[in-house]
């Protein structure tokens, strides 16, 4: 059944969700003018739906979308605009992504087009993902002054390795598709035309098992690979504020804004 046929879907704002036929939850990020570029707003409903699916004995896996252009092209830079230290410890908070690594089932990315900065941070928090031949992954915050904060210089550097991870973050390259599954970063690749429709097959799958032991044995994959990642995730997030109060952020926000390329100054 397509996605965008009955059942009927509900629509937050900036977001499409819909309980599919075989148990899938399908979470559809619609900010098509804005490439679904992560803003609170976005994550808050999210992490909202996504409670709503772990809560329905009917869903026994979730898939978390875009569109072909766009899974999430990165956080909304107009709401960092300005922002020194004390406005982003007071506003910009984390608790929808907690939220979300909270969820207890299944979680399938179907990523296609742009997958950058909290884009990339949020594929990285599911559990798998499905990924078009035209994806393109990446942490480009390093081009605003700014670093990762939502896990990316963690979940990647634990998926890529070190040597591979302080690529991407410190120069800011995307992979392809193709590397992203030579590195063992997604599950698979396919064609644009079918992205979708593999991950919500995937999430059948899933679902079809027995939930608690679909729950159980993810907590148990999750305890492997995530030893010590609290304690990593409290250093970047501290980082991430801290480089609000630099003037390198501020003139990397603005540029992005302008469309010009940042002069960093180092201060």
């Amino acid at each position: 059944m397509p996605p965008d046929e009955s059942p009927a879907a509900t629509y937050y704002e900036n977001l499409i969700v819909q309980r599919l036929e075989g148990g899938v939850g399908l979470l559809r990020m619609n900010r098509p003018e804005r490439r679904n570029a992560l803003n609170q707003a976005t994550l808050t409903e999210l992490a909202h739906a996504a409670r709503g699916f772990d809560l329905d004995p009917q869903v026994g896996c979730l898939v978390i979308t875009g569109d072909e252009k766009a899974f999430a092209a990165g956080a909304d830079v107009t709401e960092m605009d300005g922002k020194g230290v004390p406005d982003m410890l007071g506003a910009y908070r984390f608790e929808a992504w907690e939220a979300l690594a909270r969820t207890r089932k299944p979680v399938v990315a179907a990523v296609s087009g742009f997958a950058l900065g909290g884009g990339l941070e949020l594929a990285l928090l599911c559990d798998m993902i499905v990924a078009s031949d035209s994806a393109r992954l990446g942490q480009p915050e390093i081009n605003l002054g700014i670093m990762p904060g939502a896990g990316g210089t963690q979940r990647l550097t634990r998926q890529l390795g070190k040597y591979l991870a302080m690529e991407v973050i410190l120069a800011g390259r995307f992979l392809t598709a193709e590397e992203a599954l030579a590195h063992g970063l997604v599950n698979r690749v396919v064609p644009t035309e079918g992205y979708l429709e593999a991950a919500l097959e995937l999430a059948r799958n899933v679902a079809a098992r027995a939930p608690r032991a679909v729950q159980l044995a993810k907590s148990a994959v999750n305890r492997a690979q995530d030893g010590a990642l609290q304690q990593g995730l409290e250093f970047e997030r501290n980082a991430f504020y801290l480089l609000f109060g630099t003037a390198d952020q501020k003139e990397g926000i603005r540029a992005f804004l302008e469309k010009r390329a940042p002069e960093f100054e180092g201060r």
